[in-house]
């Protein structure tokens, strides 16, 4: 995928690092490398670009501060050694937010998830829709317990089981949480190794945790950017 890029970061050895790794990489058009964001904005005023990959320790105006006055389609990636700013991160246009230092293999993982950012999602044929279920089965025991999608607040992984918690209580399910996450799609989403979520049931997130009626479940970096992504597009 043809993409043109412009690298902003005040540490010349972190920028010559990302453009060895677009270089051999991919087929991506480096238009420029400033060192701080009003060097960016001026890039901008002149050239069109479609991804960003933007520090956030910077002197004069920080990577966020920049972040908000980009123009709208550009979308961001965050290159940084702090991962304090993970969640404020996606308050923006973002597609992932790296660690420093950024190793070839954590890059060519950010790469998918950037070409696929910019591909238009393609609708599935008739024959391949599923309809959406309102409710599921659980086995409990030895009772198949029904349980309505809207009523379910979270499952939570203990050892040998699985809780389920809904609004009417909870169960013991004997099953994988894997297991679980491959069968259940949006507003379902994994947000740490030992929790599964409704989305539609959270009554906030803070300081990288995540509140649903009351329960304070952790968010974890692995799950971070999708549950992150998937917050955004509910963001006013």
């Amino acid at each position: 995928m043809s993409l043109t890029c412009i690298i902003v970061d005040d540490e010349p050895n972190a920028v010559k690092l990302l453009e060895l790794h677009i270089r051999e990489t991919t087929g991506w058009q480096v238009l420029a490398t400033c060192f701080n964001a009003l060097e960016a904005l001026e890039c901008l005023r002149q050239h069109t670009a479609d991804l960003i990959f933007l520090d956030i320790n910077m002197p004069g105006l920080n990577g966020m501060e920049l972040a908000a006055l980009l123009p709208p389609g550009v979308k961001i990636v965050f290159t940084t050694a702090y991962s304090e700013y993970a969640a404020a991160s996606y308050n923006f246009q973002t597609v992932d937010y790296l660690l420093k230092p950024i190793t070839l293999s954590r890059f060519l993982a950010a790469r998918q998830k950037i070409e696929a950012s910019f591909r238009p999602p393609v609708p599935p044929s008739a024959a391949e829709r599923i309809p959406e279920k309102d409710y599921f089965f659980v086995k409990s025991g030895k009772t198949l317990q029904r349980i309505a999608l809207q009523d379910l607040l979270y499952f939570e992984g203990e050892k040998e089981y699985v809780r389920v918690v809904t609004t009417k209580g909870e169960l013991l399910a004997y099953k994988r949480m894997k297991e679980i996450a491959e069968q259940l799609g949006p507003p379902f989403i994994r947000v740490h190794n030992s929790y599964i979520i409704n989305s539609s049931q959270i009554e906030k997130i803070q300081d990288n945790h995540i509140y649903i009626s009351g329960k304070r479940i952790p968010l974890s970096e692995k799950f971070r950017p999708d549950f992150m992504a998937l917050i955004q597009q509910r963001s006013l």
